[in-house]
């Protein structure tokens, strides 16, 4: 979270603006607040891609697909305004720590916090299907970690599965070394792209390191498609039952997200954890959630149309951690699994 700059807007519609938290392809995010208090996540399109007409037509998509999918697990769409000048995308504002962040910062995640973690995401991936949706860009900076466990975020590139294809001939849209060899070589793309993506994600956490290699895009691509995944740092049983299967090169090869779930629990769903559920992740990562959660809070005075609703005396505000990091519409349990029989 960084201070607003001189050229940054200090409201977006109804909403004020009080903080930066991020930037993407699209654009900026920020950290804003609505009239009644809520605290939001406001995306806004950069001023040159607001001019493509092209452009302003995905991001209508990506909000009707994000309204589309929803559910227990949403992180929901709050407001939007696809055609406004600048368009943008309010979302509800979710605490957490992005997966690759996490594993970067310490390491290879043991066995059993892996498989929590995959029951989390698969959970989500079955309820967005359920909508209907394809995401096509699950990757470990698409997974929030919060005390609530874990959330999938980001449906910018997402594919409504009764709607014509999204991109045109030879434009491949995703992420280097998460797409699944349909992807790369343009055919037809289904849930079964989520399942491949999933395995990549776990063989990452569990080893450290990404499956397909590193180096440029087309390298990383060829290796997709055409050559096996190094899996030596996956650990047994969770390679041969889940990261394997789901690494197939044919999509009809890869096991549905329900019987991912089946192989991750055995013969019973694990119990769940309470509200700090956090219990199930290496405990650096849990640490560093915590101290996020608990850090020293933002305040801000409202704006002027803010004060004029609000009763005389000092504002007061609810508490804001700075190490809040803003979530595209997306799922995830809202109390996950806190341990995991053996696989099957």
């Amino acid at each position: 979270m960084r201070e607003l700059g001189p050229r940054d807007p200090r409201e977006v519609a109804r909403y004020r603006v009080v903080a930066r938290l991020g930037a993407g392809g699209m654009g900026q995010v920020y950290l804003a607040r609505s009239v009644g208090g809520r605290w939001v996540a406001v995306k806004v399109v950069r001023p040159e891609l607001a001019e493509d007409p092209g452009f302003r037509r995905r991001f209508a998509r990506e909000v009707t697909t994000a309204r589309r999918v929803g559910g227990t697990f949403t992180a929901a769409v709050v407001d939007a305004d696809p055609d406004g000048d600048p368009p943008w995308l309010a979302t509800a504002y979710v605490p957490g720590v992005a997966l690759d962040e996490a594993v970067t910062a310490h390491g290879p995640w043991p066995q059993h916090a892996a498989r929590v973690l995959g029951l989390g995401v698969t959970e989500a991936l079955e309820a967005i299907h359920g909508s209907g949706v394809v995401h096509r860009d699950l990757k470990p900076s698409n997974v929030l970690l919060g005390a609530d466990g874990p959330r999938v975020i980001d449906f910018g590139i997402s594919v409504v599965t009764d709607s014509s294809r999204l991109t045109g001939t030879g434009v491949i849209v995703g992420t280097a070394g998460f797409m699944a060899p349909e992807q790369l070589t343009g055919r037809e793309v289904g849930p079964a792209c989520d399942v491949f993506s999933l395995g990549v994600l776990l063989a990452f956490v569990a080893s450290g390191s990404p499956p397909f290699g590193e180096g440029g895009p087309q390298a990383v691509n060829f290796r997709t498609v055409y050559e096996e995944p190094d899996l030596a740092g996956v650990p047994e049983p969770l390679r041969s039952a889940i990261v394997e299967p789901c690494l197939a090169k044919e999509p009809r090869e890869r096991p549905s997200t329900a019987e991912i779930l089946r192989r991750l629990t055995g013969d019973g769903l694990p119990p769940t954890a309470g509200p700090d559920a956090t219990g199930w992740l290496p405990a650096p990562v849990a640490a560093t959630i915590r101290e996020r959660v608990t850090a020293p809070l933002l305040a801000a005075p409202p704006s002027a149309h803010v004060s004029r609703m609000l009763p005389p005396g000092p504002p007061t505000f609810d508490p804001v951690p700075p190490g809040y990091r803003p979530a595209a519409p997306g799922y995830g349990p809202a109390q996950p699994p806190h341990a995991a029989p053996p696989l099957t």
